[in-house]
Protein backbone atom coordinates (compact mmCIF):
# COMPACT_ATOMS: atom_id res chain seq x y z
CA UNK A 1 0.00 0.00 0.00
CA UNK A 2 1.20 3.30 -0.69
CA UNK A 3 1.89 5.89 1.69
CA UNK A 4 3.51 9.38 2.20
CA UNK A 5 4.06 11.77 4.49
CA UNK A 6 4.90 15.16 4.54
CA UNK A 7 5.04 18.91 5.89
CA UNK A 8 5.05 22.40 4.72
CA UNK A 9 3.30 25.92 5.68
CA UNK A 10 0.03 26.87 3.74
CA UNK A 11 -1.37 29.89 3.54
CA UNK A 12 -4.86 30.39 2.45
CA UNK A 13 -6.25 33.87 0.35
CA UNK A 14 -9.93 34.75 -1.15
CA UNK A 15 -9.80 36.51 -4.49
CA UNK A 16 -12.30 37.86 -6.53
CA UNK A 17 -12.68 36.78 -10.40
CA UNK A 18 -10.41 40.47 -11.01
CA UNK A 19 -7.34 39.92 -8.56
CA UNK A 20 -7.42 36.73 -10.01
CA UNK A 21 -7.13 37.76 -13.77
CA UNK A 22 -4.21 40.05 -12.38
CA UNK A 23 -2.08 37.76 -10.59
CA UNK A 24 -2.39 35.48 -13.10
CA UNK A 25 -1.06 38.09 -15.59
CA UNK A 26 1.66 39.28 -13.50
CA UNK A 27 2.62 35.47 -12.16
CA UNK A 28 2.81 33.73 -14.85
CA UNK A 29 6.60 33.76 -16.18
CA UNK A 30 7.34 32.62 -13.34
CA UNK A 31 5.38 29.84 -12.38
CA UNK A 32 4.81 26.26 -14.62
CA UNK A 33 1.34 24.24 -14.85
CA UNK A 34 1.49 21.37 -12.40
CA UNK A 35 1.35 17.80 -14.36
CA UNK A 36 -2.20 17.62 -12.84
CA UNK A 37 -3.39 20.87 -13.55
CA UNK A 38 -6.69 21.54 -13.87
CA UNK A 39 -8.82 18.61 -11.67
CA UNK A 40 -12.16 18.14 -9.69
CA UNK A 41 -11.59 17.30 -6.34
CA UNK A 42 -13.80 15.91 -4.08
CA UNK A 43 -13.52 15.00 -0.27
CA UNK A 44 -15.27 13.23 1.93
CA UNK A 45 -14.72 14.24 5.92
CA UNK A 46 -15.45 12.45 8.89
CA UNK A 47 -16.30 13.33 12.13
CA UNK A 48 -18.09 12.13 15.47
CA UNK A 49 -22.16 12.15 15.54
CA UNK A 50 -21.94 15.43 17.26
CA UNK A 51 -18.77 17.23 14.70
CA UNK A 52 -16.76 17.66 17.48
CA UNK A 53 -13.05 17.85 15.37
CA UNK A 54 -14.89 20.81 13.54
CA UNK A 55 -16.48 22.74 16.77
CA UNK A 56 -12.33 22.00 18.22
CA UNK A 57 -10.97 22.96 14.73
CA UNK A 58 -12.90 26.59 14.49
CA UNK A 59 -12.12 27.52 18.14
CA UNK A 60 -8.75 27.70 16.52
CA UNK A 61 -6.09 25.82 18.67
CA UNK A 62 -2.46 25.46 18.48
CA UNK A 63 -3.24 22.13 17.47
CA UNK A 64 -5.89 20.38 14.92
CA UNK A 65 -6.69 17.39 13.21
CA UNK A 66 -9.01 16.36 10.55
CA UNK A 67 -9.42 12.99 8.71
CA UNK A 68 -10.65 12.71 5.13
CA UNK A 69 -10.92 10.35 1.89
CA UNK A 70 -10.21 12.18 -1.12
CA UNK A 71 -10.14 11.49 -5.10
CA UNK A 72 -9.14 13.71 -8.50
CA UNK A 73 -12.49 13.28 -10.42
CA UNK A 74 -15.31 10.90 -9.41
CA UNK A 75 -14.44 7.62 -8.62
CA UNK A 76 -15.62 4.17 -9.65
CA UNK A 77 -15.08 1.26 -7.02
CA UNK A 78 -11.94 0.22 -8.78
CA UNK A 79 -10.25 3.93 -8.80
CA UNK A 80 -7.47 4.75 -6.18
CA UNK A 81 -8.80 7.14 -3.29
CA UNK A 82 -6.42 8.91 -0.74
CA UNK A 83 -7.28 8.29 3.17
CA UNK A 84 -5.38 11.19 5.15
CA UNK A 85 -5.17 12.77 8.26
CA UNK A 86 -4.27 16.23 7.84
CA UNK A 87 -3.07 17.97 10.81
CA UNK A 88 -1.81 21.88 11.47
CA UNK A 89 0.48 22.95 14.34
CA UNK A 90 1.28 26.28 14.94
CA UNK A 91 0.81 27.29 11.00
CA UNK A 92 2.77 24.03 10.11
CA UNK A 93 0.41 21.70 7.93
CA UNK A 94 1.64 18.10 7.92
CA UNK A 95 -0.28 15.06 6.47
CA UNK A 96 0.14 11.69 6.44
CA UNK A 97 -2.06 9.49 4.08
CA UNK A 98 -2.50 5.76 2.14
CA UNK A 99 -3.36 4.74 -1.77
CA UNK A 100 -5.95 2.40 -1.56
CA UNK A 101 -9.21 1.71 -3.69
CA UNK A 102 -12.32 2.59 -3.17
CA UNK A 103 -13.67 -0.63 -2.86
CA UNK A 104 -11.25 -1.90 -0.32
CA UNK A 105 -12.31 1.64 1.79
CA UNK A 106 -15.32 0.25 2.11
CA UNK A 107 -14.04 -3.39 3.15
CA UNK A 108 -12.39 -1.25 5.57
CA UNK A 109 -15.37 0.43 6.89
CA UNK A 110 -17.30 -2.85 7.41
CA UNK A 111 -14.32 -5.49 8.16
CA UNK A 112 -12.13 -2.65 10.16
CA UNK A 113 -9.19 -4.17 8.89
CA UNK A 114 -6.91 -2.91 6.30
CA UNK A 115 -3.38 -3.58 5.40
CA UNK A 116 -1.47 -2.39 8.43
CA UNK A 117 1.12 0.32 7.42
CA UNK A 118 1.73 3.06 10.06
CA UNK A 119 -0.27 5.75 8.88
CA UNK A 120 -3.00 3.20 8.76
CA UNK A 121 -2.70 2.25 12.01
CA UNK A 122 -2.84 5.68 12.91
CA UNK A 123 -5.85 6.64 10.74
CA UNK A 124 -7.53 3.20 12.04
CA UNK A 125 -7.38 4.26 15.86
CA UNK A 126 -8.92 7.80 15.32
CA UNK A 127 -12.03 5.83 13.53
CA UNK A 128 -12.46 3.51 16.62
CA UNK A 129 -11.45 6.03 19.09
CA UNK A 130 -13.99 9.40 18.16
CA UNK A 131 -16.18 6.44 16.37
CA UNK A 132 -15.70 8.51 13.23
CA UNK A 133 -18.83 8.85 10.40
CA UNK A 134 -19.20 10.51 7.30
CA UNK A 135 -20.56 14.07 7.76
CA UNK A 136 -19.97 15.93 4.79
CA UNK A 137 -19.06 15.77 0.95
CA UNK A 138 -17.23 19.02 -0.58
CA UNK A 139 -16.17 19.23 -4.09
CA UNK A 140 -13.69 22.12 -6.05
CA UNK A 141 -12.18 22.47 -9.24
CA UNK A 142 -9.36 22.72 -8.87
CA UNK A 143 -5.61 24.75 -10.72
CA UNK A 144 -1.93 23.76 -9.68
CA UNK A 145 1.20 25.42 -10.51
CA UNK A 146 4.56 25.44 -8.99
CA UNK A 147 7.22 27.78 -9.34
CA UNK A 148 9.89 27.34 -11.95
CA UNK A 149 12.81 28.29 -9.35
CA UNK A 150 11.69 26.18 -6.42
CA UNK A 151 9.35 23.21 -6.83
CA UNK A 152 8.29 23.26 -3.12
CA UNK A 153 6.39 26.77 -3.97
CA UNK A 154 3.50 25.84 -5.35
CA UNK A 155 -0.21 27.70 -5.68
CA UNK A 156 -3.57 26.03 -5.97
CA UNK A 157 -6.40 28.34 -6.81
CA UNK A 158 -9.78 26.46 -5.93
CA UNK A 159 -13.07 27.59 -7.78
CA UNK A 160 -17.10 26.60 -7.41
CA UNK A 161 -16.84 24.88 -3.69
CA UNK A 162 -19.53 22.65 -3.38
CA UNK A 163 -21.30 20.35 -0.70
CA UNK A 164 -23.79 18.38 0.02
CA UNK A 165 -24.79 16.31 3.55
CA UNK A 166 -26.68 13.32 1.80
CA UNK A 167 -25.13 10.63 -0.37
CA UNK A 168 -21.91 10.79 1.24
CA UNK A 169 -20.26 8.24 -1.19
CA UNK A 170 -17.44 9.27 -3.35
CA UNK A 171 -18.53 7.96 -6.40
CA UNK A 172 -22.21 9.30 -6.54
CA UNK A 173 -20.94 12.40 -8.56
CA UNK A 174 -19.50 15.71 -7.58
CA UNK A 175 -22.77 17.91 -7.56
CA UNK A 176 -23.17 20.02 -4.37
CA UNK A 177 -24.54 22.91 -3.09
CA UNK A 178 -22.28 26.08 -3.69
CA UNK A 179 -20.79 27.85 -1.21
CA UNK A 180 -20.43 30.97 -2.11
CA UNK A 181 -23.11 33.53 -4.08
CA UNK A 182 -20.25 35.71 -4.96
CA UNK A 183 -17.53 34.44 -7.79
CA UNK A 184 -14.81 34.05 -5.48
CA UNK A 185 -11.93 31.72 -6.09
CA UNK A 186 -9.34 30.35 -2.87
CA UNK A 187 -6.04 30.35 -3.39
CA UNK A 188 -3.67 28.21 -1.30
CA UNK A 189 0.16 29.05 -1.15
CA UNK A 190 2.06 25.99 -0.10
CA UNK A 191 6.08 26.13 1.02
CA UNK A 192 8.78 24.66 2.70
CA UNK A 193 10.23 28.02 2.98
CA UNK A 194 9.78 31.97 3.22
CA UNK A 195 7.78 32.89 0.16
CA UNK A 196 9.57 34.17 -3.07
CA UNK A 197 10.25 38.24 -3.40
CA UNK A 198 8.25 38.31 -6.37
CA UNK A 199 5.00 36.79 -5.09
CA UNK A 200 5.39 39.17 -1.65
CA UNK A 201 5.46 42.39 -4.29
CA UNK A 202 2.61 40.70 -6.79
CA UNK A 203 0.62 40.31 -3.54
CA UNK A 204 1.32 43.72 -2.30
CA UNK A 205 0.30 45.77 -5.26
CA UNK A 206 -2.78 44.08 -5.55
CA UNK A 207 -3.29 44.71 -2.08
CA UNK A 208 -4.40 40.83 -1.67
CA UNK A 209 -4.02 39.35 2.05
CA UNK A 210 -3.87 35.91 3.97
CA UNK A 211 -7.16 35.45 4.93
CA UNK A 212 -8.23 32.21 7.54
CA UNK A 213 -10.56 29.99 5.35
CA UNK A 214 -11.30 26.28 6.10
CA UNK A 215 -13.90 24.94 4.04
CA UNK A 216 -15.52 22.35 6.01
CA UNK A 217 -15.35 25.14 9.06
CA UNK A 218 -16.66 27.63 6.60
CA UNK A 219 -19.54 25.25 4.94
CA UNK A 220 -20.65 23.80 8.72
CA UNK A 221 -20.46 27.53 10.31
CA UNK A 222 -22.97 28.36 7.39
CA UNK A 223 -25.30 25.67 7.57
CA UNK A 224 -25.00 26.34 11.53
CA UNK A 225 -25.88 30.03 11.42
CA UNK A 226 -29.05 29.62 8.79
CA UNK A 227 -30.45 26.68 11.16
CA UNK A 228 -30.80 29.48 13.42
CA UNK A 229 -32.28 31.64 11.56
Amino acid sequence: MYQNIFKREEQKYLLTRFQYNQLMRKTKKYLHKDSFYESTICNIYFDTEQSDLIIHSLEKPIFKEKVRLRSYGVPTFNSSVFLEIKDKYKGIVGKRRVKLLLKDFYGYLEKGKLCETQIMKEIDYFFKYFHLKPKIFIAYDRKSYYSKEDTNFRITFDENLRSRKEDLRLEIGDAGKKFFEEDKIIMEVKTLHALPLWFVHVLSELKIYPHSFSKYGSIYEKERKDYVK
